[in-house]
């Protein structure tokens, strides 16, 4: 910045329009020249506006620089008119401009404009005044500012001889505030705002005192470092001359490396290596004998032949070919998992066979808490394998696979070499955990890198990048998790044989919370040795009121709440005397655990219009989505909401579609759509997709519009096309346990679907009806509460149910509705009659009230 030599008074007085301009963490003050850098549309329009006028502007700070659109409220009302007096057009679009300040002003209005902003501003005189007590202040400031100039380095020394010259109090005051670069803004625009040129000085004058003392502060740190620095060099120096001596005394630090070498010499020649790593080492070896042992090159070569020559080349630890053995761990650690546990025994049977089998990649997928890792933890200790568990969730860097190369500064091998060096065994079991969380950026894709590993075919000569060497995999068994294929890359897929981990039942999760979670979390809180006794039936109402998971992580929680408050009991009751009887009953759980979360079955009590069960699945196994739809007077539009994708509203508007060319079925008018809206809505607040709630919408959207209502314990899923027919969906075991886990009794699922249904618990299909369904007509006449279904769709089609263990493929007579809009008599909820008692499950009596 510079100062103008001359001494120009205040030109004009009077209100005038000027373009103003914002300025961020900068105030101009009058005599001083600033060079600005301009980049908003704004503030460029109003330079262009300058120029075209007598290139005058109004230059004001902006009270927060980190605002990029200003507002009139965000500019302080006080600043300075100034010219313009040079302006140049820079090629990224910027404009650097060179402006003089002129005199103070104050914004008395903002003139209402788009492209810039256009301000009437009135002038601002000052009061300047002289005498003895005005020629003392401005000799102290000046002194005051000589002092600051010598302890800050950032003022030229050519600003001081010019401030020496200026005996005008109010120039003198503006100078020096312009060249004060620690002052903050706030104090530069108090400053400004000043009239009166005696107290700017007094102002100033304080100012200045209180960055010197600042200055003075900080000179002094800057010695005391200065001299701690010194002293550490002068101790380094003295350390490296007496080394020197005892190097010319007795060679010790030769000696020592000499023996280091020696002994790395002793471990090669004992380590079973390949050839190409043995040809590697010796080379190496050899290099770092010509090295002097404190060069930075052979503290890198020294950790390469330390990291080969640790890694478990040939050690193996024994396998387990014991099949009952092995069948007995795995039933110990978990209940139920039939399928893995089978591939595990196979895998056992071949091994025991052949002994030459490489190691298989497993990948178990399922939602949280099914027990993936810790299955992983069991085969390992079925097998006779030491464990080995590497998180991948957030990786995103390829060298956490293969390693750094050596020429990096730090540089270390993958985790997969890390690891076999920790366990010392070269056929260890390695869990891949989180496998679909890992990401890629501009460091690599680590999933790509990961196509060699899980490769049986090529990780015989797995390639790190630190080692440089072909090392051998084939015999590590990798196992690896994730909670959905999506996030995997189909090549690494077709790498691994999947096994589908779906949610657990409730006969399940009580049997794994009565052997395995109870006795775990009475060990953790030293209840061993009292006789704790948690009915069956408490713990299925934790089930249904506490919980709402397809795993068991939250039940655990909850029985660890459970055991904790006993504990206490126990140490208030009992005095520490462990030999007490403590039962815990159904009725009993809100005091411990406090109000239910969740109402089991309890989704609606009675048959509404409109509202239709759906069911879906996510990562974290099965739920119900329910389908709500409102019909209003409006002009044929169809909104579906609820933070739903583009395929799922697709669905809807082809369930929109159908409903239309069946309006002479459903008995509505055949123009409804031309003066009706319609809203399709999901209440839940996350993201869904798919087609399988395509007749969910479908029956919501002809409740609606029938007025008719679709029963309350019935379920649905299916995808619909345009003629009514229903398409197979996925996922159809986690949907069924979450129908089962929310007390539906019928469930509806696409015919195409009936192969899945050996995959699903016989208890659960025992307390289920489920109806095999091809076309739209036969979910509308099961899922609307209406008496005589056949005088809307016709006569009854051959159907096929499964009811009581059973399958039935002939014209079942449906159970008449319940609360009918149309006078219809209510009855029994259908299929009652056809379920077996569900006190197995749960027992209504037990179940503990729900405080609303």
């Amino acid at each position: 910045m510079f100062f103008k030599g001359d001494n120009d008074k205040s030109a004009g007085v009077g209100r005038r329009s000027l373009p103003a301009l914002p300025l961020r963490d900068i105030i101009v003050f009058p005599h001083m020249v600033s060079q600005l850098f301009v980049g908003r549309e704004k503030s460029i329009a109003a330079l262009d506006e300058a120029m075209g006028r007598d290139k005058e502007v109004f230059l004001a700070a902006q009270k927060n620089a980190k605002t990029n659109d200003p507002t009139p409220e965000d500019i302080y009302q006080d600043g300075t008119v100034g010219t313009i007096v040079q302006l140049l057009r820079l090629a990224d679009g910027t404009v650097k401009v060179l402006v003089e300040g002129k005199h103070r002003a104050r914004v008395k209005r903002f003139v209402e404009t788009r492209d810039y902003f256009l301000v009437e501003v009135e002038d601002v005189g000052e009061n300047s005044e002289s005498g003895v007590e005005v020629e003392a202040l401005i000799r102290s400031v000046q002194s005051t500012f000589e002092v600051y100039v010598k302890l800050n380095k950032k003022v030229q020394p050519e600003v001081l001889m010019s401030v020496q010259s200026i005996s005008d109090p109010g120039k003198l005051s503006d100078t020096i505030a312009a060249n004060l670069p620690t002052i903050k803004l706030v104090d530069r625009q108090t400053l400004l705002e000043m009239t009166d040129a005696k107290a700017r000085l007094n102002k100033l004058y304080e100012l200045m005192q209180a960055e010197i003392e600042i200055l003075q502060v900080e000179k002094k740190i800057r010695s005391r470092v200065k001299r701690q620095m010194e002293k550490t060099q002068k101790e380094y120096y003295l350390n490296e001359q007496m080394q020197a001596i005892q190097r010319e005394l007795g060679g010790g630090e030769r000696d020592e490396f000499k023996n280091e070498l020696q002994e790395l010499e002793d471990k090669l020649k004992a380590k079973p290596l390949s050839e190409e790593a043995r040809g590697k080492l010796e080379k190496e070896l050899k290099k770092l004998k010509m090295m002097h042992p404190t060069s930075a090159e052979a503290t890198v070569v020294r950790n390469y032949i330390d990291w080969v020559l640790a890694l478990p080349w040939a050690d193996v630890t024994e396998e387990h070919y014991d099949i009952p053995e092995a069948e007995r761990i795995l039933d110990e650690d978990h209940y139920g998992l039939a399928k893995c546990k089978e591939r595990i025994i196979e895998y056992l049977a071949v091994q025991a066979l052949t002994r030459q089998l490489k190691g298989p990649i497993l990948c178990f997928v399922g939602p949280p808490g099914v027990g993936k890792t810790s299955l992983a933890r069991s085969i390992a200790r079925a097998t006779g394998r030491k464990f080995v568990r590497i998180s991948l969730g957030g990786v995103r860097d390829e060298a956490e696979i293969r390693g750094h190369r050596r020429t990096y500064i730090g540089a270390m091998p993958g985790k997969i070499v890390q690891n076999l060096k920790k366990v010392g065994a070269n056929n260890p079991l390695v869990l891949l955990d989180e496998i679909d969380k890992m990401s890629q950026d501009f460091r690599g894709d680590p999933a790509s890198a990961l196509l060699e590993v899980l490769d049986p075919e090529q990780n015989a000569t797995f390639n790190d990048h630190y080692l440089d060497l072909d090392y051998d995999l084939s015999q590590v068994m990798f196992i690896t998790t994730a909670n959905s294929l999506g996030g995997i890359p189909i090549p690494l897929q077709d790498r691994m044989e999947i096994i589908q981990l779906s949610g657990y039942t409730e006969f399940e999760k009580l049997n794994i919370a009565r052997k395995y979670l109870l006795p775990r979390q009475q060990e953790s809180c030293g209840l061993q040795d009292v006789q704790l006794d948690v009915s069956d039936a408490a713990i299925r109402t934790v089930i249904h009121h506490y919980t709402k998971e397809s795993g068991v992580r939250s039940l655990e929680r909850e029985i660890a709440s459970i055991c904790r408050k006993v504990a206490l009991k126990v140490v208030r009751e009992g005095e520490g005397n462990r030999d007490m009887d403590i039962t815990v009953a159904a009725s009993e759980i809100p005091t411990y655990l406090g109000v239910p979360k969740y109402r089991l079955g309890k989704t609606e009590e009675h048959d509404e219009v409109g509202l239709t069960h759906g069911l879906s699945v996510s990562d974290y196994g099965g739920d119900i989505l329910d389908c709500e739809v409102s019909v209003v007077s409006g002009k044929g539009k169809l909104s579906i909401t609820g933070l739903l994708e583009k395929g799922m509203e697709e669905s809807g508007q082809a369930a929109m579609s159908y409903i239309r060319s069946r309006a002479h079925v459903l008995g509505i008018d055949t123009d409804f759509y031309q003066k009706s809206d319609v809203h399709v809505h999901f209440p839940d607040f996350v993201r869904k997709d798919g087609p399988s709630a395509g007749v969910t919408m479908a029956t919501s959207i002809a409740s609606a519009l029938t007025r008719i209502p679709v029963r309350h314990d019935l379920a649905m899923t299916g995808e619909i096309t345009l003629r009514g027919r229903v398409m197979p969906i996925g996922g159809v075991k986690e949907k069924l346990l979450a129908a089962h886990r929310g007390g539906m009794q019928t469930v509806l699922i696409p015919k195409d679907n009936r192969k899945d249904l050996r995959d699903i618990p016989r208890r659960v299909l025992k307390n289920l009806r489920v109806v095999l369904v091809d076309h739209m007509d036969d979910v509308l006449r099961e899922a609307l509460a209406i008496d005589d279904a056949d005088r809307m769709f016709g006569p009854r089609r051959l159907m096929m149910e499964y009811r009581g263990g059973e399958f039935f493929e002939e014209p079942v007579a449906r159970p008449p509705a319940s609360g009918s809009p149309l006078g219809r008599p209510a009855s029994q909820l259908p299929g009652s009659g056809d379920m077996p008692p569900v006190g197995e499950i749960q027992d209504p009596s037990e179940r503990p009230p729900v405080t609303q």
